[in-house]
């Protein structure tokens, strides 16, 4: 009797622990990938772990929320925007598991084609370096500009070479591109932030990127002390093998096969 009773005694403990557990905190940003962790966050209640998403409206604070230890893990960005974030910001935050891989494209609310495009035209360009040479790089592609040799996604607006239509281009947050789409010739844009808006058609783009490069997946990232860590390595498991995230994620991309791939399942 005196064994069961010390045996009731430390389970309550140790229930009594778990209970008192911290939420692993998530930090997102609105659309496909909010969305996607929102569900394996339901998934991961029901199997005992508490989670709480935190959504950011822009890309800077959810690395500086990170870094700070205010969030557990974000869900946000791809290899190459950290790597320029630990850059300018000193942080050690680092990737731990891949999630998103998503295509951007250029879109036009008032041209059919590239060659409607007229003189002085407007385009709204990412502000962040790296997105920012994503975009430059799909102008080129286009024929619109040219830029210096070898700057790759690297390229910003300064690294301009030749723009014959002598376009002018308004640098603006990501997430903020599809917002002034229509007061523009020519806009970067993210397909999962058009479809969460609901202003036009994500897949009305004149030209996209192509998915098949798999820098640009949007991962699950840490710091660098907590890449091991149990919590966050059970939510990704939630969320690799749920079928639920599989269909928030295609509705998401406007159920377009052409708009994204499950990057974790391409390795």
């Amino acid at each position: 009797m005196k064994y069961n009773l010390l045996a009731l005694t430390a389970a309550l403990a140790l229930g009594a622990t778990v209970a008192s557990a911290a939420p692993l905190k998530i930090g997102v940003v609105p659309g496909a990938y909010g969305d996607t962790v929102n569900v394996a966050a339901e998934e991961a209640r029901e199997k005992g772990l508490e989670v709480e998403v935190i959504e950011f409206s822009d890309w800077t604070t959810p690395n500086v929320a990170l870094d700070a230890g205010d969030i557990d893990v974000n869900f946000f960005q791809h290899e190459p925007f950290l790597e320029n974030a630990n850059a300018e910001g000193g942080y050690d935050l680092q990737v731990v598991a891949p999630g998103i891989l998503a295509n951007l494209g250029l879109y036009s609310l008032k041209h059919d084609s590239f060659e409607d495009i007229p003189e002085n035209g407007q385009v709204a360009i990412a502000n962040d370096p790296v997105n920012q040479g994503r975009g430059l790089l799909l102008l080129e592609k286009a024929g619109l500009i040219k830029l210096k040799e070898d700057v790759g996604f690297l390229g910003t607006v300064d690294d301009i070479v030749e723009n014959p239509k002598n376009l002018s281009f308004t640098e603006v947050e990501g997430p903020q591109l599809v917002r002034i789409t229509g007061d523009v010739d020519l806009a970067q844009g993210y397909p999962h932030f058009i479809v969460a808006a609901g202003t036009f058609d994500p897949t009305s783009g004149l030209l996209y990127s192509g998915i098949e490069d798999k820098q640009f997946t949007v991962s699950f990232v840490t710091r660098s002390d907590r890449t091991d860590d149990p919590q966050v390595r059970q939510f990704i498991e939630i969320f690799q093998n749920s079928q639920a995230v599989e269909a928030q994620a295609r509705e998401s991309f406007s159920n377009s096969d052409k708009l994204y791939i499950l990057a974790w399942k391409d390795q």
